[in-house]
């Protein structure tokens, strides 16, 4: 066998384990969290990380540190594939089953939370990497206590609100649904399990229908973008370059901690299109928004925006694998060389 079939040979059972593990490294990337009802760890992010204004709050940072904030959009399970209940225990929903998260669980009946009322309301869903999906969103039951640790039980058996694939707004998916009829105090459990991924998403919104008995509730409060931005440099989540609203290259400003800007946001090219949008657009768009029964698919408004497979942009895999390629022959043709060289010289 001559020398360079040596190097390729070489190279190919070196670089082979190296690109498989690069492959394997890749993550799924989608983030998010409810907007409107605002949750937990949203509101508590709003009110600042360091100084949270609201007891509840301060007593998560208490129970967890200021970190979870500042990734107040990862409340996930990465391998979740709808097997919820499963992988969740109860007391553990707010957190996911995270550590990390533990502070979302504490039983408390001072939660921030966001006055609605029964009827039409309209829903977001913060994405900072948007992705296919289905939103199903649970509310608790009559007589829920929110003063001891949440169970499966005190939900719902059916969302009382699913979509899957609504329409993205200004970085949030926003979709319309009908709140039942409660009182006092509740809370609203939303899930978001992606299509493209077995990843999926949890969050628990604090809501009062009417007025709550005891002490009235600190109203919540989404974060701002501004907020977002400041917040971002502090994050450790990963956006792999999705941006907020697919108007500009991040809609919400910068999301991780590798340095992304913020961006565009697509102001001119959403003018240019809603011109063009013929006069029924914003009725159609309404009636792909609406809810759809548990097991059903609404239409889907624009995969434009939306991420077909998780990691980043279809090129960004390949350029790896190739970038990964490259070091792993150059590495081998040097050692190999310098072997050669040195057998030479003996």
């Amino acid at each position: 066998m001559t020398a360079r079939r040596k190097i390729a040979a070489a190279a190919v059972v070196v670089g082979t384990p190296l690109m498989l593990t690069v492959l394997a490294a890749s993550p799924a990337y989608a983030h998010g969290s409810m907007q409107n009802p605002v949750s937990r760890i949203a509101g508590c992010f709003a009110e600042g990380p360091e100084h949270p204004r609201s007891a509840a709050c301060r007593a998560l940072v208490a129970a967890g540190g200021t970190q979870p904030l500042y990734d107040w959009n990862e409340v996930n399970i990465a391998n979740a594939a709808a097997q919820h209940k499963k992988l969740i225990p109860d007391g553990k929903l707010c957190s996911a089953n995270r550590d990390k998260y533990k502070g979302l669980d504490l039983p408390r009946a001072d939660w921030p939370a966001t006055k609605v009322k029964a009827g039409s309301f309209t829903f977001s869903y913060k994405a900072t990497a948007p992705h296919k999906g289905t939103f199903d969103l649970y509310i608790t039951k009559d007589g829920y206590n929110p003063s001891k640790p949440l169970k499966w039980s005190d939900l719902t058996a059916k969302p009382f609100a699913s979509v899957t694939n609504p329409q993205l707004k200004n970085g949030a998916y926003v979709f319309g649904g009908t709140m039942p009829k409660k009182s006092g105090r509740h809370l609203i459990y939303a899930i978001w399990q992606r299509s493209d991924s077995p990843e999926a998403f949890y969050s628990c919104s604090d809501v009062v229908f009417g007025k709550s008995s005891g002490a009235p509730a600190p109203q919540a409060s989404a974060p701002t973008t501004t907020q977002m931005e400041q917040g971002a440099s502090r994050s450790t989540v990963d956006h792999a370059g999705h941006g907020g609203d697919g108007a500009g290259s991040h809609g919400t400003g910068g999301h991780n901690t590798g340095g992304h800007g913020t961006g565009g946001d697509g102001k001119d090219a959403r003018t240019a299109q809603a011109k063009k949008a013929p006069a029924g657009a914003e009725a159609d768009k309404n009636a792909a928004n609406a809810p759809v029964p548990n097991g059903e698919s609404a239409t889907p408004v624009s995969d434009g925006n939306l991420a077909q497979t998780g990691g980043g942009s279809s090129s960004s895999l390949p350029l790896a694998v190739a970038g990964a390629t490259f070091v792993v022959l150059g590495s081998t043709a040097l050692v190999l060389s310098r072997r050669r060289g040195a057998a030479g010289g003996r």
